[in-house]
């Protein structure tokens, strides 16, 4: 992060001017990153994966702990719920393919020199994330009802597309933008297409740079699926609902909904940065 010099004067800390090398090295050192994810550990982040490990290993000893000495009725909820961790996959898995490919297809069209498909594609991605998720859902499923009736998980999927495809239209748009737009040059001079170039010089190293904010969010996406549960589609937390709604026990139920959720992304967040380490190896 950036370094700030501080002296003591008249017992006031007032800031110093850093040298221009340690200014440079500071700002190639910044990173700022807002998520609504579960923080992704990186190489030299010790704080980051030891509280990872800590929240990780932590939930996965209660779940132990109460599935082991409290079989009613957390065990009943365990055994209760793996249908559902099923679908919650089978959405996010569905959700995040389509969605990666009208993530590329806007962000190309962001970056776009034909100004049709560069309005379009700005309208998209302002008009989407304008409107939040769990509104796209219901206009699909029940306003669009009206003129053409979707399945339930359908729509979901269809819904979680749309909106994280603005997002990641976003990401490929600065991933892409990121490369030095000398390679592109160079490429044209040595005979090849623009889209040529793109395909095989430009996009390969953007996906090392838009790696991290799409691990962010497919762990975001992930927990969104949750609001499927409100069309009927058997989620996770459908099958929590479900069961509290039989036993009455919302306490116990939603406690082991949520250490599911929180093992799950922590996982996945853990994931992305191993896939992200070997990305980085492999490109020195």
């Amino acid at each position: 992060m950036a370094e700030i010099g501080t002296e003591q004067e008249g017992g006031v800390s007032t800031e110093t001017p850093l040298s221009p090398r340690r200014e440079a090295r500071a700002a190639r050192n910044t990173r700022i990153e807002v998520t609504d994810g579960a923080l992704i550990p990186g190489r030299g982040e010790k704080a980051t994966f030891s509280s990872w490990r800590i929240s990780f290993f932590g939930a996965l000893a209660v779940l132990a702990y109460l599935f082991i000495f409290r079989p009613h009725p957390y065990r009943e909820i365990m055994l209760f719920l793996p249908d559902g961790i099923l679908r919650t996959f089978e959405v996010t898995l569905m959700s995040i393919v389509c969605a990666l490919v009208v993530g590329l297809i806007a962000g190309l069209g962001r970056i776009s020199r034909v100004v049709i498909l560069n309005r379009i594609a700005t309208i998209y991605v302002e008009i989407i994330r304008g409107i939040p998720l769990l509104v796209q859902i219901f206009y699909i499923y029940y306003a669009l009802g009206k003129i053409i009736q979707v399945p339930d998980i359908i729509a979901a999927v269809i819904a979680m597309t749309v909106c994280y495809g603005a997002y990641l239209g976003e990401i490929f748009r600065a991933g892409i933008q990121s490369i030095a737009k000398g390679q592109m040059e160079a490429a044209i001079a040595l005979g090849l297409t623009r889209g040529q170039a793109l395909r095989r010089i430009i996009l390969p190293q953007t996906i090392r740079v838009v790696l991290p904010p799409l691990g962010n969010e497919f762990i975001a996406l992930l927990k969104d699926s949750s609001l499927v549960s409100i069309l009927a589609v058997s989620d996770l937390l459908r099958r929590g609902r479900e069961y509290a709604s039989k036993t009455f026990d919302y306490f116990e139920a939603f406690t082991v909904v949520a250490l599911v959720y929180l093992v799950m992304t922590l996982f996945f967040s853990r994931l992305v940065a191993l896939m992200e380490k070997r990305m980085d190896r492999r490109g020195r």
